[in-house]
């Protein structure tokens, strides 16, 4: 299943003191769900999420072990994985693209050790052989769990994307997307070619916090308690509280541009990830079909203006996003991938109607 590997995130913490561990706490024996499988209360049949590991922060402090430097850092993603896909979305739109550089796997996953049966995100072995996946430039890795066991070579957790990797010490600096995002928002701002752009302003932080919450909650993480429940009453109110979220949002749309007011901040990207893969998978794969997002007009609407936002659309593969996802032979079993619906998310919107 996809979310086996696809980066969880926890609800961030702002205080990121993690950026003063040493080196050393890499090699660590981590303890954590290998599968989404060992993710769902067996008594609830609800999903649950574990906490992400690797959590260090590249910052401009002069004591930080890992300081934003052009070239030192690389960032490993799926197109498939919404957690990762913000963070590319955050290196594009931050013109930080140039100075960390990024690499995706292959939407299918394969066998990520001859010695055992593990299935996890891989690379191609080619560049020709994967449309718009690539093999690992740095490390030669033939799939993520490798970056992990050279990170730590005790870690027994799940190998996930996304992977900010120190090309440096070669390790993994964070597999947290809600800190990354953070990272890429201010640290490197002195070699972004767009550092004016900031998604998290100082007179904003605690709505965006309040509303990341109930986004996480209800929506980014909903889709995923709805697909992924093992009974019948954890479903029901995963999908109540789901498309209670979706009500909200549309009516707060229905004022203002944007989720947090008139400006694009990180609510909006950690919002935009999930409703892009909406209609073309979780309404279908994920049984959350009470409503379409095409139903909701302001929420279409925003959608739109965000992919149509300069570098979002390019941190968007629909073709990696659906062959991953209807490749999970667990809940899609004939593997068929649905060949609609196609949503044209470059067609015209009227976000502009709200003053700036």
């Amino acid at each position: 299943m996809l979310s086996f590997f696809c980066k969880t995130p926890s609800l961030l913490s702002t205080n990121n003191s993690s950026s003063s561990l040493p080196l050393l706490a890499f090699k660590h024996t981590f303890q954590m769900a290998r599968s989404a499988l060992d993710e769902m209360s067996s008594d609830s049949g609800a999903f649950m999420r574990t906490a992400s590991t690797f959590r260090n922060f590249i910052s401009r402090d002069p004591n930080s072990q890992f300081p934003p430097e052009s070239g030192r850092y690389h960032l490993y993603v799926s197109y498939a994985c919404p957690w990762a896909s913000r963070c590319l979305a955050y290196l594009k739109i931050k013109g930080l693209d140039k100075a960390i550089g990024f690499t995706s796997v292959k939407p299918i996953w394969g066998r990520t050790k001859e010695t055992d049966e593990h299935m996890g995100w891989v690379f191609p072995i080619s560049n020709t052989e994967e449309p718009d996946a690539e093999p690992d430039p740095f490390n030669g890795a033939k799939s993520i769990r490798e970056l992990y066991e050279l990170a730590s070579t005790n870690y027994t957790g799940r190998y996930t994307v996304p992977v900010l990797w120190d090309k440096k010490f070669k390790t993994i600096v964070s597999n947290e997307s809600a800190e990354i995002i953070r990272m890429l928002n201010t640290e490197f701002n002195e070699i972004a070619e767009n550092p004016a752009l900031d998604l998290y302003p100082p007179h904003l932080r605690a709505q965006i916090d309040e509303t990341n919450e109930w986004i996480y909650s209800g929506i980014n993480n909903g889709v995923y308690k709805c697909g992924f429940a093992g009974k019948q009453e954890p479903y029901d109110e995963a999908f109540k509280q789901l498309y209670d979220a979706l009500d909200k949002c549309e009516e707060i749309l229905s004022k203002q541009r944007y989720i947090c007011g008139n400006i694009l901040t990180e609510a909006d990207i950690r919002l935009f990830v999930t409703l892009i893969r909406f209609d073309e998978v979780y309404a279908v794969h994920f049984k959350c079909n009470k409503k379409l997002l095409r139903e909701y007009p302001n929420l279409f609407n925003y959608t739109k203006d965000i992919y149509q936002i300069p570098g979002i659309s390019s941190s968007v593969n629909m073709q990696h996003i659906k062959r991953a996802y209807y490749g999970q032979l667990s809940i899609n079993p004939s593997g068929i991938i649905p060949l609609g619906p196609n949503i044209d998310y470059s067609s015209p919107h009227d976000g502009a109607r709200f003053s700036a």
